[in-house]
């Protein structure tokens, strides 16, 4: 299935979107990737989900990427003697070590590490941000606070702390054991949750052992202030819109976005942008204007993916609000506009023989008008260094390894198919021209670029460079 768009999709599963028909039908209306969110999920049905999306993906002959994206810690406030309390602005309200009920004076905190954190001025957030309090003294198992913004704070609310790096690792008992079902299932990627230090993506990858990718997931200040060195180490990044709007004011996060997303790129990372995309089509089948626009923005930096939440997973619609960001980022990628801010974002290659190959097929590509490059790739690198470059040219992965053809389903403007390593360099050629007529890249007289590394299969080797014209011999074969 030919996509008309670089720009991928991830949509996410849930109630309204786990009968395998509509996962079938979202894939058709545009999605590349599923995200499987283990914050709903029971981990005893993991696998029989990911079955099913694999089971979707044999029958329609492309690879699919399942993104994991494990829960994180989840911090909350105890209980209430009445299941709810009220607290005004300006009183003092406690958090505390002792699990007796709560009452509006204060409430018990089951979070030591949050405790012995907490400092003065800290901000503390309930609530996903309907509650604000600020540390005004601390003392051994208490923490006396401020109510600045005040209201009806109840059981087992959530808790946000932008000001506090709490020393607890992103991944808890429950992540560890669903990172490795996950595993097990065969996800693709795995997301990080909570991350506030590269070491918290590293734990994760040393878990993986490369069986899958790790996404970092920015969605606290305390990741954004660590940003350089958590893309070092993470495999691919996701801009959380959702907790980091609610951990950092409002305005702040479009131009975090871009930091993100223009940073990945430098990298050749695949970046996410997610939260709230189309959130109205949750209940309505059609989106906001806003909402369209905040799509297209998305698109415009050279997003690799756009992600949808609620809208694929728990709303009304969602075969249509995939359909609705498909047509949104097939409409950014016609503009004019479009090609000039991506060849203005554009990065120098750097040292590499990798990259001097990418910017070499990319100037080609430019040059001679051609609309495919045809990248032998085994670990999937030299595909990710030729789709760093936004090339106007669909990178066609070709690779032994479906799981490389399934991670690289994430990435943008790439088409990966699943087939043997080339045997000699007529054969890598005469091939990639079959496959570009097979995938309607390419007619009998077109050419097309053939990227690859010698010797064949050995990651990272990228090296050779081949221009090709398809002839009725390759249609023939096709």
């Amino acid at each position: 299935m030919k996509r008309a768009r670089r720009t991928k999709i991830v949509a996410t599963l849930g109630p309204a979107s786990e009968d395998p028909a509509v996962i079938e039908a979202l894939f058709a209306a545009g999605a590349d990737v599923f995200r499987i969110n283990m914050s709903h999920l029971p981990r005893e049905r993991l696998s029989e989900r990911v079955a099913t999306i694999r089971g979707i993906e044999q029958k329609l002959k492309r690879p699919i990427a399942v993104l994991v994206d494990l829960q994180g810690p989840k911090l909350r406030v105890g209980r209430f003697a009445a299941d709810a309390a009220m607290i005004e602005n300006g009183q003092s309200f406690v958090l505390d070590d002792d699990p007796t009920p709560g009452d509006a004076t204060r409430v018990h905190l089951p979070h030591p590490e949050i405790l012995s954190a907490l400092e003065p001025g800290h901000a503390v957030i309930v609530d996903d941000g309907k509650l604000r309090l600020v540390v005004t003294e601390v003392a051994p198992g208490r923490a006396v606070t401020r109510v600045v913004t005040g209201g009806k704070i109840s059981n087992r609310k959530g808790v946000s702390l932008p000001d506090t790096t709490i020393p607890v690792a992103a991944m808890t008992e429950k992540d560890r054991l669903d990172l490795e079902a996950g595993l097990a299932a065969g996800a693709d990627w795995i997301a990080v949750s909570f991350v506030q230090r590269p070491e918290d993506v590293v734990e994760v990858k040393a878990v993986a052992q490369g069986r899958a990718l790790v996404m970092a997931k920015i969605e606290k200040p305390q990741a954004v202030a660590a940003l350089d060195a958590i893309m070092a180490v993470a495999d691919g990044l996701m801009v959380a819109r959702g907790d980091l709007g609610v951990e950092m004011p409002l305005e702040q996060v479009p131009g975090v976005q871009k930091r993100i997303t223009r940073g990945a790129r430098r990298l050749g990372k695949p970046v996410v942008v997610a939260t709230q995309m189309l959130e109205s089509m949750i209940s309505a089948p059609v989106p906001t204007r806003a909402e369209v626009s905040d799509v297209a923005t998305a698109v415009y930096e050279g997003a690799d993916a756009v992600m949808l939440s609620a809208e694929s997973a728990s709303g009304a619609f969602p075969v249509e609000a995939v359909s609705t960001m498909n047509r949104i980022a097939e409409q950014v990628e016609q503009d004019g506009i479009y090609w000039s801010i991506i060849a203005a974002q554009r990065n120098q290659p750097e040292s590499t023989a990798s990259d001097a190959i990418a910017a070499a097929a990319h100037q080609i590509a430019d040059t001679l008008g051609l609309k495919a490059v045809m990248a032998w790739t085994a670990s999937g690198s030299t595909a990710l260094r030729l789709a760093r470059a936004r090339p106007d040219a669909t990178v066609i992965a070709l690779t032994p390894k479906r799981e490389t053809a399934r991670r690289l389903a994430l990435a943008w403007g790439t088409h990966p198919i699943v087939t043997n390593d080339a045997s000699d360099i007529d054969d890598m050629s005469f091939r990639a021209c079959k496959f570009a007529v097979r995938e309607r890249f390419a007619d009998v007289g077109d050419r097309v670029i053939v990227v690859a590394g010698l010797p064949f299969g050995t990651p990272g080797a990228t090296n050779l460079l081949r221009i090709a014209t398809v002839t009725p011999e390759h249609a023939a074969k096709a």
